[in-house]
């Protein structure tokens, strides 16, 4: 079953998903990162958006 994308809720925006196309390119952009800058800090300090938006600096 695929992802229902209409289906949004506080919970997606607390996180950054980067094996989804649609949330890689999102947060690129939100964040003016590459979405090798953007792999790299999820995987460093995990999926929650606050903690990948201060890896980044942003």
């Amino acid at each position: 079953m695929s992802d229902d994308r209409s289906l949004r809720g506080a919970q997606d925006r607390l996180r950054v998903n980067v094996n989804e196309d649609h949330e890689v390119r999102y947060w690129t952009g939100k964040w003016g990162v590459t979405e090798q800058q953007l792999r790299d800090a999820v995987k460093r300090v995990g999926p929650m958006a606050k903690d990948v938006e201060r890896a980044l600096g942003k």
